[in-house]
């Protein structure tokens, strides 16, 4: 039924999750308006398209997901797995040539990386492949840059290991940061 917010009866975004569907599905933006040139959403929308994505994401694997208020801590979100909490940063990867994706371990001040003071993951999200990878933040100690190259056979780039590395988040002591 047409409502003031839904004239043209679209299925909601909600519903659409419900029903099986992903981020792509029933949804205004596509997978190639994200490959597109074309559309250029500033940088905190694509965040928050990110971060739309994970909430789904982290949720549907189990976890129990809070958002802080506001926007002035260094993590999106802290999950709870089990009782253990985990702040989560989530980074937009972006495009920076044949099939490679960056991200940086640092906001919107780049001398200042990430620290295990600050969060426990960051988590790197390719919009266009819908791929994640979970990163432990003491990976970050010593780079503030990681390029990531999802479909490259050979050689394997060393990050594909944290590629739906989720179960690194369920158990944290398995990480190489506390070996």
């Amino acid at each position: 039924m047409p409502t003031p917010h839904n004239p043209q009866c679209s299925p909601s975004f909600l519903h659409s999750l419900n029903a099986g569907g992903d981020l792509y599905s029933q949804s205004l933006l596509t997978k190639t308006d994200f490959q597109s040139p074309a559309l250029h959403l500033p940088t905190k929308r694509r965040g928050e398209v990110s971060e739309a994505a994970f909430l789904h994401k982290a949720a549907g694997l189990g976890f129990s997901v809070a958002k802080p208020w506001g926007d002035s801590d260094r993590y999106d979100f802290i999950l709870d797995f089990a009782g253990r909490l985990s702040r989560v940063q989530v980074k937009t990867a972006s495009r920076v040539g044949d099939g490679a994706y960056s991200i940086h371990a640092c906001g919107s001040d780049p001398g200042r990386i990430y620290t295990r003071e600050e969060i426990d993951f960051l988590i790197a999200y390719i919009v266009p492949e819908n791929l994640w990878y979970v990163f432990p933040v003491h990976l970050f100690l010593k780079t503030r840059h990681v390029k990531l190259h999802p479909f490259r056979k050979q050689p394997l780039s060393g990050y594909e290991k944290y590629r739906e590395a989720w179960e690194s988040m369920r158990n944290p002591e398995s990480n190489e940061e506390t070996k």
